[in-house]
């Protein structure tokens, strides 16, 4: 069976995201490319993070009911039919890398899941989580990193 696989075609797992995608540039997000999505896939999900923030984990990125036959989702852009939910700044859509200083690591979550998921489109991260938990059939991880520079 083929490892479900989350890449893009702008960074390498564990490397910089370009700064085009953060607070400091055009604050979108990057292209992704999904591979490997098990067939049994009724959805998938996407949460995007960064644990080093100060305040603790602060998400950047919610969205769930991504039609599992999608292979990449277009820089600045979100799946037809797809749901964004709020990240830690309270808005529906993405927020790109804005560490306060130093190196932080961002971490692009995809789940494959059994079922559409049925939730408010005002739902966090954690609610996304928990609601996802007994159905999610696999994962893959993709880590950049950002550095903000000082003015």
């Amino acid at each position: 069976m083929n490892e479900m696989k989350l890449t893009s075609p702008v960074f390498e797992n564990k490397a910089a995201i370009p700064a085009k995608y953060s607070c400091a540039g055009q604050d979108i997000n990057p292209p992704l490319e999904i591979s490997g999505v098990p067939q049994e896939a009724k959805s998938l999900a996407l949460v995007v993070s960064d644990p080093d923030a100060p305040a603790g984990l602060w998400i950047h990125w919610v969205m769930w009911n991504i039609e599992p036959t999608t292979t990449s989702i277009a820089e600045d852009s979100v799946p037809r039919g797809a749901i964004q939910g709020s990240n830690s700044w309270g808005k529906k859509s993405y927020g790109g890398p804005c560490p306060p200083s130093g190196t932080h690591r961002y971490f692009f979550r995809l789940y494959a899941l059994k079922h559409k998921i049925e939730l408010s489109p005002a739902a966090t991260a954690q609610v996304l989580e928990q609601a996802i938990r007994n159905s999610t059939i696999a994962t893959a991880e993709l880590m950049g990193t950002f550095t903000r520079r000082q003015e």
